[in-house]
């Protein structure tokens, strides 16, 4: 198990159904796929989706910080190999691209583990293979109110007790809570409605139109305000009725410890790409100290593998985003969905991609 070589391969793929996320343009799935090999000829697969840009920065990290660190060590140690990436790039690192590189790098890593073993990853770690809740999200803003509810009403139909919707950024106050209102009316008292907010407003306008929105029992208000304003999310969940989340956008457990000191959050969405398999197993753990439980967000194919060995297990994000993309998609069935059995992560990418869909900036 030692890395004897880690590879890296910049993708441009088309989206089976481009988003419309009202805010952020998402033309194409630019991927950052990291390969790490071992002397054993076992390959470990990682990838990051970045979504606003940097993937040659991201590319650079991983071959000038991080790779030197890694060629020679022993990859079954994946602990002690994120520890040492973190303690290296500290200065410039803590967040954003290297604890991002870092975290494909992790993935991969993991992902060696497991199929050294012959495992998959939720073995490893102690879980089952139950299957998990999935709630159907993408009902984008930039779909309109008629195109939101057709999307929820699509995924209702498919069987998920659950969707998510957006609010903020395209629309006043007043249209937002228009379009839950309908929301709530299309779907009926049976269906689980998360919204999600992309951090649009202030601590004010949150409690402002928070509070307006209690009436209609939604199941949680996803980052109100922007993700550093850890006061302003206290404020807004002491002020509404409704469960206040996020976590997306922090990096590692040191960024959510304001969380779970106060325990005001209930759930936590916490990202593979900021912090990885061992970050995030990292902050699980904390969060359930705290009686906080985990939803991650997006990746499912990929977060179901740790999501199935936490007792604080949530909810899982699925938007499809990733399905044709893989020889063998995981898929929700009926709202849920079941960890794979395949060794490590269990997810192999289209060879094909590589050849037809390079990068382009």
């Amino acid at each position: 198990m030692i890395i004897s070589d880690i590879r890296t391969h910049l993708l441009s793929i088309p989206f089976s159904d481009p988003p419309k996320t009202g805010f952020l343009r998402l033309e194409a799935i630019d991927l950052l796929v990291v390969e790490v090999e071992t002397s054993s000829g076992v390959v470990g697969t990682g990838h990051l989706h970045p979504l606003a840009g940097g993937m040659r920065t991201l590319d650079m990290c991983i071959h000038e910080m991080l790779k030197p660190l890694l060629i020679g060590q022993d990859a079954s140690e994946v602990v002690v190999l994120w520890q040492k990436m973190w303690q290296a790039t500290y200065i410039q690192g803590r967040m954003g691209i290297t604890v991002m590189a870092m975290s494909a790098l992790d993935i991969a890593l993991w992902d060696a583990v497991g199929r050294a073993e012959g495992k998959p990853l939720w073995r490893i770690w102690g879980g089952r293979p139950d299957p998990l809740p999935v709630y159907g999200s993408g009902c984008f803003r930039g779909l309109g109110h008629d195109g939101m509810i057709e999307k929820a009403e699509r995924y209702v139909a498919q069987g998920f007790s659950a969707i998510k919707m957006q609010v903020a950024h395209v629309f006043t106050h007043d249209e937002d809570i228009a379009n839950v209102r309908d929301m709530r009316g299309a779907l009926g008292e049976g269906t689980e409605i998360m919204v999600d907010v992309n951090q649009g407003w202030t601590v004010d306008e949150a409690i402002s139109v928070g509070r307006r929105l209690d009436g209609y029992g939604i199941a949680w208000l996803e980052e109100p305000v922007v993700a550093d304003d850890f006061d302003g999310y206290h404020r807004i969940a002491d002020a509404i009725a409704t469960p206040v989340v996020g976590g997306e956008n922090h990096f590692t457990h040191h960024d959510l410890k304001p969380f779970f000191a106060s325990g005001k959050i209930p759930v936590l969405q916490p990202d593979l790409m900021r912090g990885g398999y061992t970050e995030l197993r990292v902050i699980s753990d904390h969060a359930h100290r705290s009686g906080i439980k985990i939803a991650p967000h997006m990746f499912p194919e990929l977060s179901i593998q740790f999501l199935a060995a936490l007792p604080n297990a949530s909810w899982l994000e699925y938007m499809g985003w990733y399905d044709h993309l893989w020889v063998d998609p995981v898929l929700p069935d009926r709202g849920l969905m079941t960890p794979p059995d395949r060794p490590g992560h269990g997810m192999d990418f289209k060879p094909e991609l590589f050849r037809a869909y390079p990068y382009r900036c």
